[in-house]
């Protein structure tokens, strides 16, 4: 595995990080238990020493779960990224700034982003305990809330960083705008955003000011959520409750197709898998700390872990980055 630093900190992460959206099950059709302790026991086995959560991730269950696998551990070799200012149980009093409607067992739950100090504080505790450690390695802003100053958020993360309970703390899903007012306040360790081979638009911006600031950028959705897994243009059927149903359409499925046709060849003839060929080229774009890569069971696990051991040539990357150019 290869580890690197996280932007100004000494925190030195797995580049492939344990993503554990999908084990809370909420929103991916559910996943069993025994499945997704395996799928963090395996990631451990194979050097990945990250994992990143939320506690919106099964509403706290993905946290819970976390904790019962790292149990009896060395916690000092493990490194715990989970987040902040998603409500969904009515803490928030009907404050913050509404996002969606999520579904839990047939029913419809409000979730607001929120992220008053005061919140911050609270959610902290509750990770603390769910995920059953004394400090969270670090901290991140789930959503941008529009309705809590920046410099109040910012100086409740610079509190819990005094505290002990957290070691630093970041963003995700900032624009550089939000950044550069963060940083008025406290200097932030990442962002974590949406990148893959289909969404780079971060380059735009979010990279240039990564590399000026030295503020590292976490990767999330490098797979497009195992659309370019290829598994789903052949025998994979989705769960009628699973969101990707929706996010798949904003794609051109047929140009999505084509473009995995293309690049295969040359995961084959490394032996490797098309998800294994995507993370590997995800952790050699510029500005990159770490990726996400989400596994379900223990194979899946493994299989992301190994992507680090693929080598692309400078022939072989020209080659998929002049397919993605035609998108």
């Amino acid at each position: 595995m290869e580890y690197r630093k996280l932007g100004n900190t000494d925190l030195a992460l797995s580049v492939i990080t344990h993503g554990a959206f999908a084990i809370g099950g909420n929103m991916w059709g559910g996943n069993e238990k025994k499945d997704s302790i395996d799928s963090i026991h395996a990631s451990l086995d194979y050097g990945v020493t990250t994992i990143d959560t939320a506690p919106f991730y099964g509403f706290g269950l993905s946290e819970e779960m976390i904790g019962e696998a790292i149990k009896g551990k060395d916690r000092s070799k493990i490194q715990l990224l989970t987040k902040f200012g998603l409500v969904w149980d009515g803490s928030n009093n009907g404050k913050g700034e509404f996002f969606f409607n999520a579904e839990d067992s047939g029913k419809q739950i409000p979730v607001f982003k929120y992220t008053a100090k005061a919140n911050v504080i609270k959610e902290v505790e509750e990770s603390l305990k769910r995920l059953g450690t004394d400090y969270i390695d670090l901290l991140q802003l789930h959503w941008p809330d529009n309705t809590t100053p920046i410099a109040e958020t910012m100086e409740a993360l610079e509190l819990l960083i005094q505290q002990g309970k957290i070691r630093t703390a970041g963003v995700s899903n900032y624009d550089v705008d939000q950044l550069k007012e963060a940083s008025q306040t406290l200097e932030l360790a990442s962002n974590q955003v949406s990148y893959s081979m289909l969404n780079r638009s971060i380059e735009n911006n979010h990279v240039p000011y990564a590399l000026a600031t030295n503020t590292g950028i976490i990767v999330y959705s490098p797979m497009e959520r195992g659309l370019l897994t290829g598994k789903y243009f052949n025998e994979s059927k989705l769960s009628e409750n699973d969101h990707r149903n929706g996010y798949f359409a904003q794609f051109d499925l047929d140009k999505v197709k084509t473009f995995l046709q293309v690049i295969e060849p040359i995961a084959q003839r490394k032996g490797a898998t098309l998800s294994q060929l995507v993370l590997k080229w995800t952790t050699l774009q510029p500005a990159i700390s770490i990726v996400l890569a989400g596994a379900r069971n223990a194979q899946q696990a493994i299989e992301n872990a190994k992507a680090v051991n693929i080598n692309i040539s400078d022939e072989e990357l020209e080659i998929i980055n002049n397919e993605l150019s035609k998108f």
